[in-house]
């Protein structure tokens, strides 16, 4: 039973699971985010950014409410580089002072939209950091459009060591691994849209269908037509 819609946050997404008794085990794909995450079992966390799927499980009854911060965004509302949280789950409580996870875990599940909690906190911390940083977006966007790194890197001014810097501290990885997680999202995209897998695969920017097969499987753990 999962819902997700869109963040008052630009940008950002709010998701809530409940895990019902008959529920198998979800798959969570990696997409250069970070989120902050409250579960009614376990408390607050935040899930760093993944560099392959992550296999969730849980018991009936339990559940999530979360907010999917922009690529890049992470690192400004929780105060660590990506890097740091990279395939990890973290409870809040062991980044952020106890107290201030507490009271904010009592808010989140007190309130009958909790998702707006978790917006204002990350709003407000957002503010707090100067805003985003204003790489993230155009290195996302031309990434996503198939540009190379080297053509990245100079459309923002940057050698490719320092986008690799970069890139590490906003997203957990370099731009390359950035790349490839963004053009299987594409390819994925277009192929639950009814576009069929050949042509997704090559307006997705992959040599032909066994490329985008061979790295779905890479990147999601089982192959495309089982994640379609």
């Amino acid at each position: 039973m999962y819902r997700e819609w869109s963040s008052g946050l630009a940008g950002a997404v709010v998701w809530t699971v409940t895990r019902t008794a008959d529920a198998g085990p979800g798959r969570v794909l990696p997409d250069g985010c970070m989120d902050l995450i409250w579960s009614s079992r376990t408390g607050l966390l935040v899930a760093g950014p993944d560099t392959v799927a992550q296999v969730t499980a849980g018991p009936a009854g339990e559940r999530y409410v979360g907010l999917r911060l922009p690529p890049g965004a992470g690192p400004a509302v929780v105060g660590l580089p990506a890097h740091e949280l990279r395939d990890l789950r973290v409870p809040l409580g062991a980044l952020w002072p106890v107290g201030e996870v507490a009271e904010l875990a009592e808010r989140v599940a007190l309130h009958p939209r909790p998702g707006r909690v978790l917006e204002s906190v990350a709003t407000a911390r957002l503010a707090a950091a100067g805003g985003p940083d204003p790489l993230a977006a155009p290195l996302v966007a031309g990434l996503a459009a198939g540009r190379d790194i080297a053509g990245a890197a100079g459309a923002l001014g940057l050698g490719t060591r320092q986008l690799h810097r970069r890139s590490l501290a906003l997203f957990g990885y370099g731009p390359k691994t950035l790349a490839r997680i963004l053009r299987m999202r594409r390819a994925l995209a277009l192929a639950r849209a009814g576009t069929p897998a050949a042509e997704a695969a090559a307006r997705s920017g992959y040599a032909d269908q066994a490329h985008l097969s061979r790295e779905v499987r890479s990147l999601a753990g089982v192959p495309l037509g089982q994640l379609l």
